[in-house]
């Protein structure tokens, strides 16, 4: 007797399946790298093109400017006596630290003066000892003024006037 044997699947019938199945995950996979692309754009072309423009916006304030009164000094001898006479204005932050240096102004003419004074005329003549000397003045005001006291926040010295005789 002849049994009948079970119809064979063929291939044509179980490959479908596989293929819409790896058709599936490769477009969950295009949709999540699309997806990713776009964030990544986002974060690193509009945000990056959106920040400045609100960076700008803030640091739109007008700057703040104290002149100081001139100083005149007795520098450290080289060829014979020499002085140096200069001017600068400090660049603040705002008006609250202007009212902090005027407070405390015995004391930034004082530190100023020790410390144009123990200047040497080759050290300060080239324009990298000037650009030295206005980091020095910079720090003078990093230094609070009285034990545990405020300091000044002082972000360029301007020379408005510079001699060296």
């Amino acid at each position: 007797m002849a049994t009948k044997a079970a119809p064979k699947t063929t291939s044509t019938n179980a490959e479908p399946p596989k293929k819409s199945k790896t058709l599936v995950i490769v477009l969950a996979l295009l949709i999540i790298l699309a997806g990713g692309g776009a964030g990544a754009w986002y974060f690193l072309v509009y945000k990056t093109a959106v920040q400045p423009a609100h960076a700008a916006h803030v640091a739109a304030k007008p700057p703040v400017f104290l002149p100081m009164e001139a100083f005149t000094v007795n520098l450290q001898a080289e060829n014979g006596e020499q002085f140096l006479q200069t001017s600068f204005t400090l660049q603040v932050v705002d008006q609250a630290q202007i009212d902090l240096i005027k407070l405390y102004m015995p004391h930034v003419r004082s530190r100023i003066l020790l410390l144009l004074s123990s200047k040497k005329p080759s050290e300060i003549l080239s324009v990298e000892g000037k650009t030295t000397l206005a980091e020095e003045i910079i720090h003078v005001f990093k230094q609070p003024f009285t034990p545990q006291g405020p300091t000044v926040q002082v972000n360029s010295v301007l020379f408005t006037s510079f001699v060296v005789q």
